[in-house]
């Protein structure tokens, strides 16, 4: 019992195992910066004003903040295995993550989630779990698994396991669709929550769609679109990604009572953002520089995603809550010095103080050798004269245009071809179409990274060159490759489901950033990046024109053209 090791400690009878003396403390309940002592023992804070301890730490001029939480962020994302995804964000501040495990579930289903629950114990950072909601996202794609309604519930009975993840089918909610129906009814008999996915929902379709218990939504663009939202009971998690970045529109919700309601999420974030700005961190920073209220930007880091995700002893630095805190050297820069998980140091001055390993246990066998594309050459991408649509890159959008049809590649017009390869079954199913605006002149990029199903997508100037690089990607395992003249210019291997590598952040942002060089010298618009552009052509949830395995789908319409 958690009081036998705090009541002494609290009531001044015997000394705390650590006390951190001097410290200016976020209180999370009233806003207020207090300076005192932070009294630990058995893990959890047992106190805060005058105390003494065992060890004592002056923290004259700093100040703590409860650990941060990223509400909402798919781990896969950020190509790095969740240790050393770990490793790069723990001494960021971040004591605690809410993943879906969306992107390996797409690839290898139940062993992808179980996989990622067994890779995420012992870590220097807590990692709870959303079930993925909608694997697969659509029925115009071949993905590698599906998760029905009783596959979600087993996992839903897991300690980690929160409640459903983002419902991005939200016109099975509002057309009423059994089956969607069901998940997220499971999901609330097991006394889970559930978050949402609904960009542009309004009016009595967002009623509808919260009333079925869609408690969260990462998607506003807007002000006007997340106060919405809010007044409408959902969660707001202000999302800030590599990919995505919706804080300069919405960090007004932090300056009035709003801010209860607000939490921030990476969704997708890169090991380059990691290293270079940090993580939960970083957002804190970018908020309080444009104007929102500190003390309302480090509660939404922390307090306020610990109570929607219903993680009741954590997120204040109080007694009775864990000691999972950071301490800050600069309050206004949010310049992290120490992290302590548990009340025990996990990071100081930007390192691990002690390394963190993936258990042996983890079944890394079960998310490995996931490309299966069978026999493949250049004669299998052959269009044979025939016209094909044209997709249309928007610089900086994840949208696409409709740019009608071509018969060849014509690098004078930007127009090169795209592929998508189906590699979980081996169907030897290929969607063809031409590509405008992604730049190339010569050669081929490839990438298994390919939301939401990552089958292999490759973009290029000759055939050649393209099923060398689809050749390539299969040897290793998975990742990136870009490949010119007959010679691969530079990869990076995924080996873990095609979406993850071993390599450390820096390490991983290097290779990344020489396949990223590796694009642009064969003349990848500077005006997008070459690899995740490249992944979101084949997502046929966003308008308005993407490319699956089946062919090129009319987002919009709903329908194969």
């Amino acid at each position: 019992m958690k009081q036998k090791r705090i009541l002494p400690v609290a009531l001044g009878s015997e000394p705390a195992e650590l006390v951190l003396k001097n410290v200016e403390t976020l209180n999370v309940f009233t806003g207020e910066f207090l300076t005192g002592d932070i009294a630990i023992a058995g893990g959890r804070v047992a106190g805060v004003g005058r105390y003494h301890g065992k060890a004592e730490i002056d923290c004259a001029g700093k100040t703590a903040v409860p650990g941060f939480i990223d509400s909402h962020i798919h781990m896969e994302s950020s190509m790095l295995s969740p240790t050393q995804f770990a490793r790069a964000a723990a001494p960021h501040g971040t004591t605690a993550i809410v993943t879906d495990p969306h992107e390996i579930a797409n690839v290898c289903g139940e062993n992808g989630i179980q996989y990622m629950l067994r890779a995420t114990r012992g870590l220097p950072l807590d990692v709870f779990f959303m079930v993925p909601s909608c694997v697969p996202c659509s029925k115009f794609d071949e993905n590698g698994c599906t998760l029905g309604t009783e596959t979600i519930r087993r996992f839903l009975t897991e300690e980690r396991v929160l409640g459903l993840a983002e419902m991005m089918n939200y016109p099975g909610v509002l057309y009423e669709d059994p089956a969607t129906l069901e998940k997220i009814d499971c999901a609330l008999a097991e006394g889970g929550m559930v978050d949402g996915h609904a960009p542009g929902l309004t009016d009595k379709q967002l009623n509808a769609y919260v009333g079925a218990g869609v408690t969260s939504d990462h998607e506003a663009t807007c002000y006007e679109e997340a106060l919405e939202k809010l007044r409408l009971g959902q969660w707001i998690m202000i999302r800030e990604g590599t990919a995505a970045r919706n804080l300069d529109a919405l960090y007004p919700l932090l300056q009035g009572d709003s801010f209860r309601r607000c939490l921030f999420c990476c969704d997708d974030v890169h090991p380059g953002e990691l290293l270079e700005d940090g993580h939960i961190d970083r957002i804190v920073r970018r908020a309080i520089a444009r104007g929102a209220n500190p003390a309302h930007a480090f509660i939404a880091a922390s307090f306020n995603a610990a109570q929607r995700f219903g993680l009741g002893d954590t997120g204040a630095i109080a007694p009775g809550y864990f000691a999972d805190l950071v301490l800050l050297s600069d309050r206004e820069n949010v310049t992290v010095e120490a992290v302590y998980k548990r009340g025990s140091l996990v990071a100081m001055d930007g390192e691990l103080v002690r390394p963190a390993e993936e258990p042996k246990a983890a079944g890394r066998k079960a998310v490995s050798g996931t490309v299966r594309v069978g026999d493949f050459s250049a004669e299998k991408l052959d269009a044979h004269g025939k016209a094909l649509p044209v997709i249309g890159l928007v610089a900086h959008e994840l949208i696409t245009t409709d740019e009608g049809r071509a018969e060849a590649v014509d690098t004078e017009r930007d127009i090169v071809k795209l592929a998508v390869i189906e590699r979980h079954h081996e169907t030897g199913h290929i969607g063809l179409c031409y590509l405008k605006g992604y730049g190339l002149k010569s050669g081929a990029v490839a990438t298994t990274v390919a939301h939401d199903s990552h089958n292999v997508i490759v973009a290029g100037t000759n055939d050649a060159d393209m099923a060398l690089a689809v050749e390539t990607l299969k040897a290793c395992g998975g990742g990136m490759a870009v490949v010119d003249g007959g010679r691969v210019k530079a990869e990076l291997a995924l080996p873990i489901a095609g979406l993850m590598c071993d390599l450390d952040a820096e390490e991983a942002e290097a290779a990344l950033s020489r396949v990223k060089d590796a694009a642009y010298a064969l003349g990848a618009s500077h005006e997008i990046d070459p690899l995740m552009t490249l992944s979101f052509m084949s997502l046929p949830v966003i308008p308005h024109r993407k490319l699956t395995t089946l062919g090129v789908v009319d987002v919009d319409a709903f329908r194969l053209v």
